[in-house]
């Protein structure tokens, strides 16, 4: 480009007309921006929020002890305690911690379970003020699984297809 062209543009200000135009392009279209605490977006079904565990429709837990989520977690966030259960000498959880703060949210302990007994939910508003807080223990994790049931359940289903 000469040296001519090149001042004749900076002096009509092209590149700032230019800009100018995109913005006024723009400003008159619909805006894209939610006001997020009272517009939610779209969450994906394989999203990784707060972590649950499930039970049966029978109300029974689903975790059977398997600890294969524990073996499989890379930050060593998960503790289980097993026990046989009184009624009928099954092996079941007395101690299933998880520490989210050690927590990456890989979704290894998900894809292990081979009964979907601890899942990541679509729970991603869980701030709380202290660590201790971020501590689940088995009811903390067992009521995360009863609050959010219907929607795990409708995500697993609609990623059933790619399992």
């Amino acid at each position: 480009m000469s040296v001519l062209t090149r001042g004749i543009r900076t002096f009509l200000l092209g590149e700032l007309l230019a800009g100018m135009w995109l913005t006024l392009k723009y400003f008159f279209k619909p805006k894209v921006t939610i006001n997020y605490p009272h517009e939610k977006g779209f969450l994906s079904p394989r999203f990784r929020g707060e972590h649950a565990l499930r039970r049966y429709p029978s109300g029974e837990e689903r975790c059977i002890a398997c600890k294969l989520c524990e073996a499989i977690c890379p930050a060593q966030a998960i503790v289980i305690e097993a026990g046989p259960r009184e009624n009928d000498g099954s092996r079941r959880t007395t101690r299933y911690d998880i520490d989210m703060t050690k927590c990456i949210y890989c979704g290894f302990c998900q894809e292990a379970c081979p009964v979907d007994a601890i899942v990541e939910g679509p729970n991603f508003e869980f701030a709380t003020e202290t660590r201790e807080e971020l501590m689940y223990n088995k009811d903390k994790l067992l009521d995360n699984g009863d609050r959010w049931e219907s929607e795990i359940a409708a995500n697993i289903e609609m990623d059933t297809p790619y399992r």
